[in-house]
This record gives C-alpha cells, structure tokens and sequence, in this order.
C-alpha cells in the first residue's frame, strides 16, 4: 500500500515481492470501514467492490444453543459510506493492489525477488540485495521500508529487535467446505467451547474458515494423534460439522498459528524504516493486523512523499512516522494481550470455558455499543490521505 501511494504522488518505487505469484496458501483480508474510506480517498473503492467479497454489517454471534445475535449494527451507528467489514481472499487483494500500481509510471513491481540481505554504507541502509529467477540483484534508494510480514527478513538483517507484549496462544487454522444442509448467515462468527480447547468458527459464505486454540506446547500431541483424532474433535464441539470434516485428509491441510503480540521499540535506523507487522504483530482477533499496517503506510506516505521527492530522508523523518503510530498500536495491543490472556487461562485451567456473557451484557449499555463499533471499525483515531 505504502508504494501505491507513494507512486500516485510521483516517487519512484520499486517493490519487491518474494513470492512468484500472489498465490499462496489460503488466506482472507479484512477490511474495515476505515480501511474502505482511505481507498475511496484515492478513488479505488468502487473499484474494489467490483470483486468478490463477502460483506458483515456487524459482530454476529451464535449460542451453542443455536440462537444468533448481532449486539451491534454498524448501520445503525457509523455515519459511512461503508458501514460494514469487507472480507475477501488475500490473494485477491493483494493483486487489486499490484494491478492498481502498475498503472502508475512511477511504480515498479518485481516478482519472485527474495530479499537476502540490506546494503549499507558508513551506517546508513543504501537498499537491498536480492536473489531472483535470473541471479543477484541490488535496488538502492534513499530509504528502504521493510514491509515483509511478522517474520521479517529485513527486521532481521537490519538487527532491529522485537519485544514481546502478550502471551503466546497456539491454534490451528484451516477452512471446511460449505454444504447443503449448513445454516445461512454470512458472517456467523460462532465461539464452541470444550474442556482445554476452543474453537471459533467464521462463516466466509462459501466455506467456513475455523480456528481451533489448545494449550500452549500441546502440538506434538496433536499431530502424533492424527487427524482422525483431530476430526472427532471438532465434531464433539460442533456435531454439525460431521460430514464438513471428511474433508479433512491430511495434516498439511492445518496451518499452526502462535499466536502473539510484539513491538520493536524502534521501528528505523539510518535509510530503513519497517512498518505493519514487520515493526509490530497484531493477534488476529478482527483482523487488526491489515488496519493498522494500512495506515501506518498512509502516515508514511503523508509524511515522507516530500523528503523522498527531494532525494534526503532524514533520521527525524521516519521518527515522526513512529510517533504517530506507536501509540494507536500499543493500546490495540494492550486490548488484544488482555483477550489472548483470558483465552490461555481458559485453556490452561482444563475446565470447560464460558461464552462471555457480561462482554454482551455491557453491549446493552448506554452509548457502549456505538462506542465499540467505532473502536472496530476506525480505532481511536482515523488516518487520512493527504493529496
């Protein structure tokens, strides 16, 4: 995102994208309100909602006894256009923004580019060095912006150290096909509870995406049990799913997820500046982790499009950048620490855990239920694009 503004402002970019295609495992974007208004400020959100996407209008839950709930209506509470959470396939979006940038001249995307190691020149980050199809490569640029995701290779070369800011809750991701006899209601997201796992299931319109959490360090017992095991136990929490989980044959259709928080406690150095996850993990509840590296590419681009056109970006240039955004990620964070804590207590304690039902109490208070739904959708403070 960085380097599609960045271009429409007429700074040359090159973007380095290791994988050949945008083809990977399967995975979705979600995609707040906010996110939705920072791309119709540069005209591309009709253009998004041309592809397939799946819309949810709110939080809706459903009991183990079946009932469903919607505690909130965004309709009805946020003054937007979008007034809704988009998901679609990440490898969708992902494109929608490649295609996007290839129509600008100062915009440049190279595929298959793996990443290998920073150039640097009496302590100043000068670019990257990367191997491709055809051999090695260098890009060289005033500064370099590692974007590469929460294992990132570029935070690694540049000795930037992350810290962690919750504890780590394990789970596995994997989707079952929709079926005939399945409820409707797109957007379902339905907790089912057991004793020392839980296990969320999300309603994608043409599969359900599940995410199933066990105790920390559980792992090796899992898989040594099989996945005929696994499937008796998705079925002992959700017996609906017992024709869904024929699907499952083989353990590399699970992805294991640890999930955690970290931050670096310095996003740049010399020519080198990292943003989204590369410079802070977001726990997926929500799918905070797009949000926030979505504007943390809109404030890099409003504050250093001038210093880039001049060719100089100084140390206190991408200090602002920190500045402006560490605050809004470290509170998201503080949330999401306090969410995965109640979930690894839950999970540790072998008891069967509990809907949280004060959560839906508080709901019904006065003016709360605006107040969450404008946390979900636009957090504490909107990013704009400046022109």
């Amino acid at each position: 995102m960085l380097a599609l503004l960045l271009a429409r402002r007429g700074v040359p970019v090159t973007l380095l994208e290791a994988h050949p295609t945008f083809e990977r495992e399967f995975r979705g974007d979600t995609i707040h309100p906010a996110i939705l208004e920072i791309l119709d400020e540069i005209g591309l959100a009709d253009r998004l909602h041309e592809l397939p996407h799946v819309k949810m209008y709110g939080p809706t839950f459903q009991t183990p006894d079946g009932r469903q709930f919607m505690p909130v209506d965004f309709r009805r509470v946020l003054k937007t256009r979008f007034p809704y959470i988009m998901w679609m396939p990440q490898q969708v979006f992902l494109q929608f923004l490649a295609d996007e940038g290839k129509k600008l001249p100062a915009f440049r995307l190279v595929m298959g580019a793996n990443v290998q190691h920073l150039i640097e020149e009496n302590g100043v980050v000068r670019g990257v060095a990367y191997r491709g199809d055809d051999g090695w490569h260098e890009v060289r640029a005033p500064l370099t912006v590692g974007a590469d995701g929460r294992f990132s290779r570029v935070r690694k070369a540049a000795r930037i150290r992350a810290i962690q800011t919750s504890s780590p809750v394990e789970l596995l991701w994997f989707h079952l096909p929709r079926l005939p006899g399945d409820p409707p209601g797109t957007g379902i997201v339905s907790p089912r509870f057991g004793r020392g796992k839980i296990m969320l299931m999300i309603d994608r319109a043409d599969h359900w995406q599940v995410g199933y959490f066990f105790p920390a360090g559980n792992y090796p017992k899992l898989r040594a049990a099989g996945v005929e095991a696994m499937r008796k136990s998705i079925v002992e929490l959700e017996p609906r799913f017992a024709e869904n989980v024929k699907s499952l044959t083989d353990w590399h259709q699970f992805s294991l997820l640890s999930v955690a928080s970290s931050r670096c406690l310095r996003w740049y150095k010399r020519g080198l500046l990292l943003i989204g996850d590369a410079a802070h993990t977001m726990t997926p509840a929500a799918g905070a982790g797009i949000k926030y590296a979505i504007e943390d590419a809109v404030v890099a681009a409003n504050l250093l499009a001038g210093p880039l056109r001049e060719g100089h970006v100084r140390v206190r240039d991408l200090a602002a950048v920190q500045r402006r955004r560490e605050w809004p990620t470290r509170l998201i964070q503080a949330f999401g620490a306090f969410g995965l804590s109640q979930i690894g207590s839950s999970l540790r304690s072998g008891r069967a855990a509990q809907f949280p039902r004060s959560f839906l109490l508080l709901l019904r208070l006065p003016l709360l239920p605006r107040l969450f739904a404008r946390f979900v959708a636009f957090g504490l403070w909107r990013v704009h694009v400046e022109h």
